[in-house]
């Protein structure tokens, strides 16, 4: 994931994602509504941790399952309630597909190396970097929710054209809603201190960024 990493980092600096405003409507790729788009590439990666939980030994302490209920908490507000609130343009079919394989490979990566691999002290909870990574996670969260929400706002019905968002951290950052997800996965890093959450973190900077720098500019 880290290497994969690296090379989308060095792709998209070049290039821009093909979704949202960079998707080239004049091409021939087969095009797939926003909110089907988001919904169905994003539920693998609640679905995946779900089910592993279901088959997997329910004594295995209330650390991992804390830690793999936040992850899923993200991918439930993403696919549940974002995908029904978006107004984005079509998505690619090809770039939904690919979103969809990696968020199946990255829920299982997560909840595979909690359930069964990672290991908690029976002072856990009291851990510095469990509530530091936790208090990080939800702020992060509550950045990105707030920033999807300016962001619908922008445009009234029937309107299509760009606008500069205005507000909360948009005041600060181009992209309020990528560095809200980055801080999010950040914090989630810090709280399990682990490598497969650190490489997700560092994807999620290599991915979004540059769609934030191209934003911006």
């Amino acid at each position: 994931m880290i290497l994969v990493g690296v090379m989308h980092f060095i792709c998209l600096m070049k290039s821009h994602a093909a979704y949202g405003r960079y998707v080239d409507t004049s091409g021939s790729s087969m095009m797939v509504p926003a909110r089907l788009a988001w919904f169905l590439q994003e539920l693998p990666a609640l679905l995946v941790p779900l089910l592993l939980m279901l088959t997997t030994d329910g004594n295995n302490g209330t650390g991992r399952h804390l830690m793999l209920w936040t992850f899923c908490l993200h991918y439930f507000q993403r696919s549940c309630i974002y995908s029904l609130l978006t107004k984005g343009r079509p998505y690619p079919l090809n770039i939904m597909l690919s979103g969809i394989v990696f968020c199946s490979i990255n829920g299982f990566l997560q909840a595979h190396y909690l359930l069964h691999c990672a290991t908690f002290h029976n002072m856990w909870f009291s851990d510095a970097c469990l509530l530091a990574g936790l208090i990080i996670f939800f702020i992060g969260m509550g950045i990105n929710i707030h920033s999807d929400h300016i962001l619908r706002s922008l445009r009234k019905p029937g309107e299509i054209s760009y606008k500069i968002p205005r507000g909360g951290l948009f005041e600060y950052v181009s992209g309020a809603n990528f560095f809200g997800e980055i801080v999010e996965w950040l914090g989630y890093a810090v709280a399990t201190w682990s490598l497969p959450t650190f490489a997700f973190a560092f994807f999620t900077i290599c991915f979004i960024g540059p769609r934030a720098y191209h934003h911006h500019r």
